[in-house]
């Protein structure tokens, strides 16, 4: 027995044992089940099980008719949005593997998630298309995309919308756009209201638990970001397991402001919700007065965030009118829970925020605080059939208690490995105890309670509000500009976002004049904006080891110094 199996909830088993289905039948099942039960709710347009789970139908066949085929990778590019989950599951009913792709990329990045998934056919929203077609316009003619599905906002909503569900005034305009299809060189761009007529039936379902269903993204120390293959059963363990862990019930009300391109927000919220039949109140994006409005209007039970959010809505002017009596749980990651801000959820709501901890490769959660018995700033227990170790990362031995070590993980939720990249997917894991485990690259300690805690990074990351920023990616852009000669990307502190980007850069003697502004306006243009550094330090040369190598760790220690 682990030392956390006496802090395990009593109503919850230590392991599950999985539906040998594929992830489309969750949505089936709870359309079956609860019909005319709203599944999505957004800006007050509620759309039912049995819509989503037909619209899904249609698109699927639309999909198929495009040429879409079991194993094929389609690239999802979007704001949370009802489309963004019928799509989702459009994609796993066609047979083949969602790409979701982080709708604050631009073209430059875009290119990637073209090119390295072999994806040929994309779905998108109005807003972004113009930015997916440049990036495809700009690729050899075999590397294009070969279709492109559109939707707009207005599809799923309307902007008249009043009251406690009428969008912030600053979003009218982004969300009321309607947007011309882009060109598409060499291909095809399909208005979404075209698709959602198709008449064709969807092929028959010939996915089951060991296809591949998910190629997230996810960068690391070097160069471009690597998919991971995911499975139907390791996205569908974590989603059946997570619903248990929360309390998932059809009658429980989800807010979906998390976003569900991420790992979290797909398998913890959106996954979890759809398998146990809840209601999904979908935010696009965050804003802290929508967001106390939706809880208080649609009594929301479960709320899946970043601490930040939390810290933003109660600091709210309007937050005495809002009801939060409903939510019964209330958790999430990426960054840590201030004491503070955990105290006042306690005293004032009875509420416990409970941390939790994973990754990409775990398809979100690999450790959680039992919602009973959390422990603050700490990153839980090892989930449900996850077993979790402590080792030194050079010897590979297990450390002891309270020692600070590389944290491994083994569990069902593991994902398979890394797409195309044999050599990465062999560096990341190891045999241990007879089974394979794989390494986070985050150094942790596990306390006499079996509860694991993060000490540092083994690998360079840079973690702004939740949002995780790897240095050599921005670096592997910045090169890109004309005035730059060498960069190095450390993190800077920052009282809001916790960490902040910043560039230490060495300009070209042909560009002295350039400032850092423009190289911070560049990189906005160019990237993602919470990838964007906000600080640049101009210096003559950076430090480098006897090999040539830059001393990223030096200066960043001179920065935290």
């Amino acid at each position: 027995m682990r030392p956390h199996h006496k802090f395990w909830p009593h109503r919850i088993p230590h392991a599950i044992t999985l539906p040998a289905t594929s992830l489309w039948d969750n949505l089936a099942i709870s359309a079956r089940r609860y019909p005319d039960k709203p599944a999505l709710v957004f800006f007050g347009a509620v759309t039912t099980y049995r819509e989503l789970a037909e619209g899904a139908e249609r698109l699927a066949a639309q999909l198929h008719a495009l040429g879409v085929r079991k194993g094929d990778r389609v690239a999802l590019f979007m704001q949370n949005c009802p489309q963004l989950v019928m799509a989702h599951f459009a994609i796993l009913r066609a047979n083949a593997v969602v790409v979701p792709v982080n709708p604050m990329n631009r073209a430059e990045e875009l290119k990637h998630y073209i090119t390295d998934p072999d994806t040929r056919v994309a779905i998108t929203t109005g807003d972004l298309a113009p930015e997916l077609a440049k990036a495809s316009n700009a690729l050899p003619a075999e590397q294009r995309l070969a279709h492109l599905v559109v939707t707009q906002f207005t599809d799923a909503f309307d902007p008249a919308a009043a009251g406690a569900d009428a969008p912030p005034e600053a979003w009218r305009e982004w969300l009321g756009t309607r947007h011309a299809l882009p060109a598409l060189d060499g291909g095809q761009a399909h208005a979404w209201t075209d698709c959602m007529a198709c008449t064709a039936a969807a092929p028959a379902l010939d996915v089951g638990p060991g296809d591949l269903a998910l190629l997230p993204y996810t960068s690391g120390t070097t160069g471009l970001p690597k998919g991971c293959m995911h499975l139907h059963k390791s996205i569908m363990h974590n989603a059946v397991a997570g619903a248990l862990w929360g309390n998932g019930s059809a009658d429980n009300v989800v807010l979906a402001v998390v976003p569900m391109f991420h790992i979290t927000g797909m398998v913890s919220v959106m996954h979890s919700a759809i398998y146990s039949g809840s209601a999904l109140v979908i935010m696009p994006r965050w804003d802290r007065d929508l967001a106390g409005r939706l809880i208080s209007r649609w009594r929301v039970t479960s709320w899946t965030n970043i601490p930040t959010m939390i810290i933003d809505l109660l600091g709210s002017p309007h937050f005495a009118s809002y009801d939060l009596s409903s939510l019964s749980y209330i958790g999430g990651g990426g960054a840590a829970m201030p004491q503070a801000v955990a105290q006042r959820l306690q005293e004032q709501y009875g509420l416990r925020y409970a941390e939790g901890y994973g990754l990409t490769e775990t398809a979100a959660p690999s450790h959680s605080n039992p919602p009973d018995h959390p422990k603050q700033q700490c990153l839980g227990i090892p989930f449900m059939s996850t077993d979790a170790r402590v080792i030194d990362p050079d010897t590979l031995q297990e450390v002891p208690v309270g020692e600070q070590g590389e944290i491994i993980i083994h569990g069902p939720e593991v994902f398979d490995g890394y797409w195309k990249r044999p050599d990465a997917t062999a560096a990341a894991f190891i045999e241990f105890e007879g089974k394979r485990f794989f390494r986070s690259g985050d150094l942790g300690r596990m306390d006499e309670d079996g509860y694991f805690f993060l000490t540092d990074r083994l690998k360079r990351m840079i973690n702004a509000s939740g949002f995780k920023v790897w240095p050599a990616e921005v670096e592997a852009l910045m090169f890109r500009h004309p005035a730059i000669q060498e960069a190095c990307v450390i993190s800077a502190t920052d009282s809001y976002r916790g960490e902040t980007v910043k560039a230490v850069v060495v300009l070209r003697a042909t560009h002295q004049d350039t400032t850092e502004q423009q190289i911070i306006d560049w990189c906005r243009e160019n990237m993602a904006v919470y990838k964007a550094p906000r600080v640049v330090q101009f210096v003559t040369a950076l430090p480098k080891s006897g090999s040539g190598k830059v001393m990223w760790r030096a200066l960043q220690e001179a920065e935290k110094a």
